[in-house]
């Protein structure tokens, strides 16, 4: 799908069902527009439920990850993007931080996150997947729509076409 953000936000801005999050986020990846439906995973320092989401069939979704803004290790690096795109992910949005940032920029893989981090995470199994969590000012939900590019990130109850 062609868009820009800042189209879809001259048409759908006024809508109930839309959100535009805060401009917190980086992009790291070699694909800087993606879109898709959502998966959401809530952790922290802790990406071991990350590895689980991303060896599914991802049939074009994205997976958003809280991991609670932490900026003490990553939860993201170039094994768990391999993963990704091997499994047909369009992209991933971390609240936290990723690793391997110039291989993953190699990668056509949407990847966003606050920065980098050279330290992995800690792997003990925990987090919530598909709960609604909230950060940027966004709340995201399982199955809603993230559409993604230079000028930001919208997220939409539906499919805006």
């Amino acid at each position: 799908m062609e868009f820009t953000t800042a189209d879809l936000c001259d048409r759908f801005s006024d809508k109930d069902n839309f959100q535009i999050a805060e401009p917190l986020f980086r992009h790291f990846g070699g694909r800087r527009q993606f879109c898709g439906r959502l998966t959401t995973l809530k952790t922290f320092e802790d990406n071991s439920l990350l590895r689980t989401v991303l060896q599914e069939k991802g049939h074009g979704r994205i997976l958003v990850v809280d991991g609670g803004g932490s900026r003490r290790c990553a939860l993201f690096g170039d094994t768990l993007a391999q993963l990704a795109l091997e499994n047909g992910w369009q992209g991933i949005v971390i609240y936290g931080c990723i690793r391997s940032a110039d291989v993953i920029a190699q990668m056509p893989l949407g990847v966003l996150a606050l920065n980098t981090y050279p330290l992995c995470s800690r792997k003990h199994g925990h987090g919530d997947r598909d709960v609604m969590i909230t950060f940027a000012g966004v709340n995201f939900k399982k199955d809603h729509y993230l559409y993604a590019d230079s000028d930001g990130i919208i997220v939409a109850d539906t499919k805006l076409d």
